[in-house]
């Protein structure tokens, strides 16, 4: 008992003890300080005396600025929907209509003034003589070789012209002109089916196929054949298979233009055959007369060149048969000319020639020797550079042309 009573004691002792602990800090006094003291500032030592710095005069006061009047902003304007600039007019060139071919190569003959001076002048004046003796009809033999008419051609129109003159005795000038007139329309067989194949058969139109050299104008003659099948009432359409050089679909196409035409073409390089099919068929699907399709001639590859050719008509073959083999011959390559003729008959079935560029030689008898070497027709003759001096051939016409008519 009793050491419960000690316990209570301690116990009341340690709280009296810690609450002192805790209130006796509030009635602390703060320590007291010492007054504070008054320093009297140092007295400072002399100095030198410091330079005078001048004042800078007062500026001059800047008038007061002009108050503008405040400018109200106008409100930003309503853009207008972007204006869509319509395409540049596409020019399509005007379509020429061509006149008939009908007398074209009687309109056309005073192009054969270098042929004229040599029959028309130069053998006549030699048939004129007084005395026809074998000098002189040596002579008339050189004239007409060197004209291109042909050795065995020659042979024979002399031969008949020295029977009818001994025959007639003493003739004029006029009746010397008829009988060589008459000698050289023979020589070129006027019963010669010179007609071009180009009216559409079966449902079909007709394809003209185009040969010949590089330089003798084929793709020019080619775009001047559709002028002349549109000029007598056909309907065209071209096939550019010339497709290795670069510039010749163009320069079809531009004929082409002139005359209402549609050209068919591919890119350079494609082959020819393919675009010669697709020329085809776009004539059967058009609806047109004539197909004419030109072709490349790099005599050169000569093996390469028939072997396309070959080709090319075996593919439009695929459409029906090629109506009409058209060889287009520089006139002015002369027997030369005649060689490459030999070549591409050994390859397609030529059934004409196209002889161009005759405005420019004295040999018109190159049309004598391509028909007898060949046998085949001329149907066509080039008497100039003109759009329109493509002319159907007949051969009474040449002639008279020829020797003139004047006495």
């Amino acid at each position: 008992m009793e050491s419960y009573i000690v316990f209570g004691l301690v116990l009341l002792v340690v709280v009296i003890g810690a609450t002192l602990a805790l209130v006796a800090p509030r009635y602390r006094k703060p320590p007291t300080l010492p007054p504070p003291t008054e320093e009297k500032p140092p007295t400072p030592a002399p100095t030198e005396q410091a330079p005078t710095i001048e004042k800078a005069p007062p500026r001059a006061k800047a008038p007061p600025a002009e108050i503008k009047p405040s400018v109200i902003d106008a409100p930003p304007p309503v853009q207008a929907p972007p204006v869509v600039e319509a395409p540049p007019p596409v020019e399509v060139p005007e379509v020429e209509v061509p006149a008939p071919t009908a007398g074209r190569l009687v309109r056309l003959r005073a192009r054969l003034s270098r042929s004229q001076n040599v029959f028309g002048k130069g053998l006549l004046a030699l048939l004129s003589r007084d005395k026809l003796d074998d000098d002189t009809w040596d002579e008339v033999e050189e004239t007409l070789i060197g004209a291109d008419v042909g050795v065995a051609a020659t042979t024979e129109i002399v031969g008949k012209l020295r029977e009818r003159a001994r025959i007639h005795g003493t003739a004029t000038a006029t009746e010397l002109r008829a009988m060589l007139a008459d000698e050289l329309v023979a020589a070129l067989d006027p019963q010669m089916d010179r007609t071009l194949a180009a009216r559409p058969q079966d449902g079909r139109p007709a394809v003209l196929l185009v040969v010949g050299v590089n330089g003798a104008g084929k793709t020019t003659t080619c775009g001047k054949i559709a002028r002349v099948l549109v000029a007598d009432g056909h309907t065209v359409v071209l096939g550019a298979a010339d497709t290795f050089r670069a510039a010749a679909a163009d320069q079809l196409a531009t004929w082409a233009g002139r005359v209402g035409a549609e050209v068919v073409r591919g890119p350079e390089g494609a082959d020819p055959a393919a675009v010669a099919f697709d020329a085809v068929k776009r004539g059967i699907d058009a609806g047109v007369d004539t197909v004419l399709i030109d072709t490349a001639g790099r005599l050169q590859n000569k093996v390469g060149l028939m072997d396309e050719l070959g080709k090319v008509k075996r593919v439009v073959e695929k459409h029906g048969p090629v109506d009409e083999t058209l060889l287009i011959l520089d006139a002015t390559t002369g027997q030369n000319g005649l060689e490459q003729a030999r070549v591409f008959t050994e390859v397609v079935d030529v059934t004409g020639v196209v002889l161009t560029k005759l405005d420019g030689t004295a040999k018109g008898g190159i049309v004598i020797a391509v028909q007898r070497k060949l046998g085949i027709p001329v149907k066509l003759v080039g008497l100039g550079e003109g759009p329109d001096d493509l002319a159907p051939f007949d051969a009474r016409q040449f002639v008279d042309a020829l020797v003139g008519t004047d006495a």
